[in-house]
């Protein structure tokens, strides 16, 4: 991880790997037992080519709020609701004091609110934000898969984006 973040650009590559081997580790440690769920070299990869690519892009960010935005953005929708109160916690103990900026979704916002609105459906605050989670996961990984129980969202997710 030190090597790829060096490689990225990052100057605390050293400090911040161990930070992301230290969360990986703990959340494979703590979180529950999904199948769906990676921990492995594959996973701290994309993270850290997420990582290099939003770098690039603001590289004025502090170094550590890009790793934990990036971390945050790949790990996020994949967790079941049960594990997400835990994930803060750990990315709170091992980020303490980092605060992630706004994110403004105007535009997609928008355009979701209007596709629902299309859809006939109602605007409820949890499909939006599970409409966004799949717009970043599908934004930074070559393949997607939505996962879950029935009536859950997965289908007017994936719908509201096409």
């Amino acid at each position: 991880a030190e090597i790829m973040l060096g490689a990225e650009g990052f100057l605390t590559g050293k400090i911040l790997g161990k930070k992301l081997i230290t969360l990986y580790e703990l959340m494979q440690q703590q979180m529950s037992k999904q199948d769906h769920y990676d921990y492995g070299m594959r996973a701290i990869k994309a993270v850290l080519v997420v990582a290099g690519a939003v770098k690039r892009v603001d590289p004025e960010m502090p170094e550590e709020v890009i790793l934990l935005r990036a971390v945050r953005d790949m790990s996020i929708p994949k967790l079941v609701g049960p594990d997400v109160p835990l994930f803060n916690a750990l990315c709170g103990d091992l980020f303490p004091g980092v605060e992630m900026p706004i994110v403004d979704y105007g535009d997609l916002l928008t355009a979701i609110k209007d596709n629902l609105t299309a859809q006939g459906l109602q605007h409820n605050a949890t499909v939006i934000l599970k409409i966004i989670q799949t717009f970043e996961a599908n934004a930074c990984r070559h393949g997607n898969m939505l996962v879950g129980r029935t009536m859950t969202g997965k289908s007017t997710a994936w719908r509201t984006l096409q």
